[in-house]
């Protein structure tokens, strides 16, 4: 990496960190409310009623995936947000311009997603203490997983940012495709609960794997091997990272 594109991908990354702790009280405020009613609603209050979940408390049980919903949303919109007003203000075309390769365009929104995602999930583990007390049993699996969750999500957002057209364009996809996958991907439940055709299904989800990796690494249970979760995980990294890139080279909906 050239010292140019250093400087680039440094400026990308610290406007786009900027720009969601600038607006804190609509970017990182409400996910926090949103996951503390989570926890007590679905953690104090029915979970009392379900019981013990694969030998946790349903709190316990459900902290590890209330975490992973909350990384992956916000690393998704924060670049799918961003991305997208540079489109419709026409400020993208100063970067498309610049001497600036589309790879370290595409690292910095990606890095801006991913601070986003690690920072609302920080603050949510830490709201979830109020609720339980959380012992992590394999600390450099929680940490890889988180990042590469949110790597994987910021990716996502970058390709529904290129193909949408308009504000309304950016919320089909986490409203018909995210929330649903997230709520199917063992956040509330264990997939050994659901009949042998249900758990074939699940493992569709791409969700279910980081969800799981993620459980591992705070509780040391999984629904599915911790191997496999990580091969699923860097699978799609690599895919949606070279379509991104595919994308952004080709100038598709960005040159009119």
């Amino acid at each position: 990496m050239t010292h140019t594109s250093w400087i680039a991908l440094q400026t990308i990354v610290i406007r786009e960190v900027r720009r969601f702790t600038r607006i804190w009280a609509q970017t990182i405020l409400p996910p926090a409310i949103t996951m503390t009613l989570y926890f007590i609603i679905f953690g104090n209050l029915i979970g009392r009623q379900i019981g013990d979940m694969s030998g946790f408390s349903y709190m316990e049980y459900i902290v590890p995936g209330l975490i992973m919903m909350s990384v992956i949303t916000n690393a998704y919109s924060n670049v799918v947000s961003s991305f997208f007003s540079m489109k419709f203000q026409r400020c993208i075309e100063e970067l498309l311009v610049a001497p600036v390769p589309n790879y370290i365009i595409l690292l910095g929104y990606v890095a801006g997603g991913v601070a986003r995602g690690l920072a609302v999930g920080f603050i949510v583990t830490i709201v979830s203490l109020l609720f339980t007390d959380l012992q992590i049993q394999h600390l450099g699996i929680v940490v890889s997983v988180v990042l590469l969750t949110a790597v994987l999500f910021s990716l996502g957002g970058f390709i529904n940012a290129i193909y949408a057209n308009k504000f309304d364009d950016i919320s089909i996809v986490p409203t018909f495709v995210l929330t649903p996958l997230t709520y199917l991907g063992g956040v509330f439940y264990s997939i050994e609960l659901l009949p042998e055709v249900g758990q074939i299904a699940s493992k569709i989800n791409p969700i279910l794997y980081m969800v799981n990796a993620f459980r591992y690494g705070v509780l040391g249970v999984s629904d599915v091997h911790i191997g496999v979760a990580y091969g699923m995980i860097f699978l799609f990294i690599a895919v949606l990272f070279t379509f991104s890139l595919h994308l952004l080279n080709k100038g598709v909906g960005i040159r009119n």
